[in-house]
């Protein structure tokens, strides 16, 4: 069994072998496309790296690009920080309520007994 074992696995690492050598590629060849896809950013190391990121293709020019950042900014649809999000702009746009009608319907809520805080007070006792 052995035996059969060793000679199935010295015909497979023949046999692949041969398929390395079937393109008809130079080892140096093989070197020298292997650099080139790395140059490209086509090869990754381990599993973070996996799938390669694809090249963004656009039609845009840079100046075009700064326009359009510019744009975003004065309309103020750009961020900086965790603060900023989302954009004031969204949010004013909402139609939500003002802060009067929010700390009218806490103070009712509060009346209720519908408000907690803490995880003591959970769930609240007028539910």
């Amino acid at each position: 069994m052995k035996a059969l074992a060793t000679a199935l696995m010295v015909t497979a690492t023949l046999v692949g072998m041969s398929a390395a050598h079937a393109d008809g590629k130079t080892r140096e060849q093989v070197q020298q496309e292997l650099q080139a896809a790395k140059a490209a950013g086509q090869v990754t190391f381990g599993e973070l790296d996996y799938p390669p990121a694809a090249a963004a293709q656009t039609s845009m020019t840079r100046d075009q690009v700064q326009q359009e950042l510019q744009s975003a900014k004065a309309a103020g649809q750009v961020t900086t920080a965790e603060l900023d999000y989302p954009p004031r702009a969204a949010v004013s746009q909402s139609g939500g309520k003002t802060r009067e009608q929010v700390r009218q319907e806490l103070a009712e809520a509060k009346a209720r007994g519908e408000y907690t805080f803490g995880e003591l007070d959970y769930p609240p006792k007028g539910k």
